[in-house]
């Protein structure tokens, strides 16, 4: 085996290797009832043969609703996506999408796309669906960017207002970091204030966070499940003030990263030249 074959063969092994990730859509996606939307799904793998989406209601557990094989033009779709002939899969090289037409509020989840491969099962970060209604029931979050120091507390504020519904509600707190999955934190079903006095009555919820550091920073986000529907409120964004220092410093490093990366394939790619017309002369 020559040195040109040695160095290209590693240099394609490295980026099938790189390129096995999924990525999808992620963060919040908001639609009124009766919308149609598509959640997207991307992937760049040689190895890769099945692909698939699950859906996670809140409290519930993950269910795959369809999966298909590589060199299969049709998806298969299990027992609840059978059901619910609204959702539909459409494949095509390097990209797996699911549709769903005419959103209902039973549609509020967690979509999870996947790949795998041989034994290997890989996940994008997750996109959470929330469909809102026509009617005046909000959410709506306090406050909406607060910096804090290390090591100090923060108070956020989720007030839901539910007009004439009286329904116990279920207040999840999820948390986003940059570029990455929606996270669960923290559900409260009591502590709460109730307001008056105005049309739109509400509750308001609180989530204290003490003793923060930089694991803490993100973008928090309150989920309410009432009267059968999920409201999601637009987020509270969470900097921990030596993050912002951290962060330079990584976009730096980052930036050196991509410079020495491309300095060494440009180096691969010269020499397998290099190699390849020494050996035809």
């Amino acid at each position: 085996m020559n040195l040109y074959v040695v160095l290209c063969g590693v240099f394609h092994l490295s980026a099938v290797i790189q390129s096995a990730a999924v990525t999808q859509d992620i963060g919040v996606i908001s639609v009124n009832v009766g919308d149609s939307v598509t959640l997207h799904c991307f992937y760049n793998s040689q190895v890769a043969m099945h692909f698939s989406w699950y859906q996670q209601t809140l409290g519930g557990r993950p269910e795959l609703l369809s999966s298909v094989y590589k060199h299969e033009k049709q998806s298969k779709v299990f027992p609840w996506m059978e059901k619910n002939l609204r959702f539909s899969v459409k494949r095509e090289e390097g990209m797996n999408n699911l549709h769903i037409a005419d959103a209902q509020f039973s549609d509020s989840a967690t979509y999870f796309c996947g790949s795998s491969h041989s034994n290997i099962v890989e996940f994008g970060v997750g996109v959470f669906l929330s469909v809102k209604g026509t009617n005046h029931k909000k959410v709506v979050q306090g406050p909406v960017s607060e910096t804090i120091k290390p090591g100090g507390s923060v108070t956020l504020n989720c007030t839901v207002h539910t007009g004439s519904c009286e329904e116990e509600h279920s207040v999840n707190w999820f948390r986003q970091e940059t570029g990455q999955g929606i996270l669960y934190v923290h559900e409260n079903k009591s502590n709460h204030v109730r307001t008056a006095g105005s049309p739109s009555q509400g509750c308001v919820y609180h989530l204290q966070k003490t003793n923060l550091s930089s694991s803490d920073a993100g973008t928090y986000y309150c989920a309410v499940a009432s009267c059968g529907e999920v409201l999601f409120g637009n987020g509270s964004k969470v900097l921990v003030q030596a993050d912002v220092e951290d962060h330079m410093e990584q976009m730096r490093i980052l930036v050196w990263l991509s410079i020495i990366r491309i300095g060494l394939i440009f180096f691969f790619v010269t020499i397998c030249f290099l190699v390849y017309i020494s050996e035809l002369g």
